[in-house]
């Protein structure tokens, strides 16, 4: 961990990550956390449209795998966070995966949702998570809403969540699937998340699940002070870092490098298909 203060326009000195491996690495023992998977990859084809997600159903049949994935790769990995650890064993992932890759459900990998976009590893959802540092009440704002899984999560937690997503066909599915598993405290849009939801702003906290080449501006905008904010800044195609970004003041943040990952790239063109 370090620390570094920075005036706004907050200019993070990213470290290429000279440890991390391919494909299924996870972090543990202070290794780098790898958003990545040997089982469905993020250079997975791109699909042409979204997959089936699983059904909702009244039973759980993964409930044994679920509480598995939490012991394991939740709590043997470092999480300590009581709430967290609740949350994840509250959330279905199952019912946030497609139909086809529901047996991969609690392996603690990134799968593939369509659109060249993933779920991410349940360690990772943890992690930034929290870091975050939320209390039931608090507001949330989430750029990058995929299937829904992170802000059901969040939602866990009695959060207010409000969740941003570029592809308009994946915020569609994710508002209908959390709507239909009872997540009200969710409010989906579909638009370019750099700018943030200025209308609702400020958030306790700014969770970003996809990576850009800088932090945005009117993201740290819209964090109230003593608020945070974590989000994977780096080059497209490579792994980049994992930033917890606290605002000290109007004008400071104090930010805290959590590690190298790899997650999908922050893109800016507002599709609707």
């Amino acid at each position: 961990m370090r620390e570094q203060l920075a005036t706004v326009m907050i200019c993070i000195l990213l470290v290429v990550v000279g440890s991390a491996v391919g494909s299924g690495c996870l972090p543990g023992n202070g290794a780098d956390l790898v958003e990545t998977s040997t089982s469905a990859p993020v250079s997975t084809p791109i699909e042409t449209g979204i997959p089936t997600i699983t059904p909702i159903t009244e039973e759980d049949p993964f409930l044994e795998e679920r509480q598995r994935l939490v012991e394991v790769g939740i709590i043997g990995m470092g999480i300590s966070d009581p709430l967290v650890i609740e949350a994840m064993g509250r959330t279905p992932r199952h019912l946030f995966v497609p139909e086809e890759y529901i047996n991969l459900a609690y392996v603690n990998n990134p799968l593939p949702i369509g659109y060249g976009q993933t779920i991410s590893q349940p360690y990772i959802v943890a992690l930034m998570t929290q870091e975050l540092g939320v209390h039931e009440g608090d507001r949330v704002l989430e750029i990058g809403t995929g299937s829904g899984y992170q802000a059901a999560v969040l939602a866990e937690l009695g959060v207010e969540v409000f969740t941003i997503e570029i592809i308009g066909a994946l915020a569609e599915a994710a508002a209908d699937r959390l709507s239909a598993l009872g997540y009200e405290n969710v409010h989906v849009r579909h638009a370019d998340g750099y700018f943030g939801w200025e209308e609702e702003a400020p958030f306790d906290a700014i969770i970003v699940t996809a990576a850009p080449d800088h932090v945005p501006q009117p993201l740290l905008d819209q964090v109230v002070i003593g608020g945070v904010m974590v989000i994977p800044v780096g080059p497209v195609g490579w792994f980049q870092e994992l930033w917890s970004i606290r605002r000290i003041d109007d004008a400071n943040f104090r930010s805290t490098s959590l590690g190298g990952v790899q997650f999908v790239p922050f893109t800016r063109e507002v599709r609707g298909e």
